[in-house]
């Protein structure tokens, strides 16, 4: 049976979601992820804003340099956590085989569904209707056989609205778009795509890996393949619903001036540590290895990181192995931009970690840091913290630490 994905994308997401709380904001140029002097990138801009030319990942001051007269707001993580588990119930009323991608978008294998639903743009005008009654919120919706036309088509669509590509015109649509509309492209493969004189999706579907060379790295196969309309690569090499656990987990936090202070900067880690881990039981995962990243006031950046004997997702193990690495390349006395602490070599618990949960202080601690998180869950998650972090209080930036994000819901514990 052809295959038929729908990508959905929430239309300017964070700053619909904070109009829906305040409706005076609507049709302003609005900003969510700082205030306009604010170290940081833009989370999200309205569509007012982005007449001024901003949009996401610029940084904040020069938002505030194009469009001095928007509205700038911190964001609200834990409304946008909640809303996006709203959209989610919405997408599992139209077909349970839904993969979100991130916050504000998913894909969802609408295959088989015409029976009930009847043909793609009757169930996709349901399923914008049904959004707006359920959430508030607006969509744009991408139809094609393959997830990363959907993708690229939902895009086009934007906003509030839906564009079909029937089959057999997938290389036709994508064609005559620039490189870099294709999911995998970023700025640094769009300039070399430009430089070798690939400017569009057409001339890029032509070509073969060994043409290009390794001028463009890895996964230029992939882009290729992608480039003529067919998935490949990444999750798209997997059924909707079913890509596989996280490959690493991280935090990290810009300070909103260049950070000297040793004791500040030790606090903070175990504050990012603590999120860190906070996600690693949440997924049933146990990190094998450890790393932090240090980014100096001239932005020059480094990471360093250590393997485990063995994994570990108890905060105070992952604290002081992050607080050993810093200690070990930090030039004391320089001033840090920015600070994180990333997990990876994730596994979940089998064999020999078995072994090691058996252990009683070990299981102890397991089931103590059990209750936290459900103190957490209760409370915020502020609510309780280890002593060396108590000092790194901040406000969670919306594209900062995406911990409980719903993009990626963790799986249920087997035990």
């Amino acid at each position: 049976m052809p295959r038929t994905y729908f990508h959905v994308d929430m239309d300017a997401f964070f700053v619909s979601v904070e109009e829906l709380y305040d409706p005076s904001l609507k049709g302003k140029p609005v900003v969510v992820g700082g205030r306009a002097d604010q170290r940081g990138v833009v989370a999200a801009a309205s569509y007012a804003a982005r007449k001024f030319g901003v949009h996401s990942g610029i940084a904040l001051r020069e938002a505030a340099r194009r469009c001095p007269q928007a509205v700038f707001l911190h964001g609200n993580p834990e409304r946008y956590r909640e809303k996006s588990h709203a959209v989610r119930q919405v997408f599992l009323c139209f077909t349970p085989a839904v993969e979100m991608a991130s916050i504000d978008e998913a894909y969802l294998d609408m295959t088989g569904t015409g029976r009930l639903l009847g043909p793609p743009i009757k169930a996709a005008d349901a399923l914008h209707r049904l959004m707006k009654q359920q959430t508030g919120l607006n969509c744009s919706i991408g139809i094609a056989g393959a997830r990363v036309v959907a993708k690229v088509a939902s895009d086009q669509a934007k906003p509030n609205g839906m564009l079909r590509i029937l089959p057999g015109l997938e290389a036709a649509f994508l064609a005559p778009l620039e490189v870099k509309r294709l999911p995998g492209v970023g700025e640094v493969t769009e300039k070399k795509l430009n430089q070798m004189g690939i400017r569009t999706l057409g001339e890029l579907a032509v070509l073969t890996e060994a043409k290009l060379g390794r001028k463009i790295g890895d996964g230029l196969g992939s882009l290729i393949e992608k480039a003529k309309g067919l998935d490949a690569g990444g999750w798209y090499d997997d059924e909707v619903g079913e890509s596989g656990d996280p490959k690493s987990i991280s935090h990290e936090h810009t300070f909103d001036r260049d950070e000297p202070d040793g004791a500040a900067l030790e606090s903070m880690l175990s504050r990012l540590s603590e999120m860190v881990c906070r996600r690693l039981r949440e997924h049933h995962l146990w990190a094998r290895k450890v790393q932090i990243k240090l980014r100096y006031a001239d932005f020059t950046t480094f990471t360093r990181g250590v393997t485990l004997e063995h994994p570990t997702q108890l905060d105070a193990e992952v604290v002081e192995i992050a607080r050993k690495l810093f200690h070990q390349h930090w030039q004391k006395g320089r001033a840090i931009r920015l600070i994180g602490v990333q997990s990876s070599a994730l596994e979940p618990a089998s064999g020999q970690m078995e072994l090691l949960l058996a252990d009683a202080a070990e299981s102890r601690l397991t089931r103590a840091m059990s209750a936290v998180d459900a103190l957490r869950d209760r409370f915020g998650e502020s609510a309780v913290s280890l002593a060396s972090g108590m000092k790194a209080r901040f406000r969670e930036r919306t594209h900062e630490n995406p911990s409980a994000m719903p993009g990626r819901v963790p799986k249920p514990d087997k035990q």
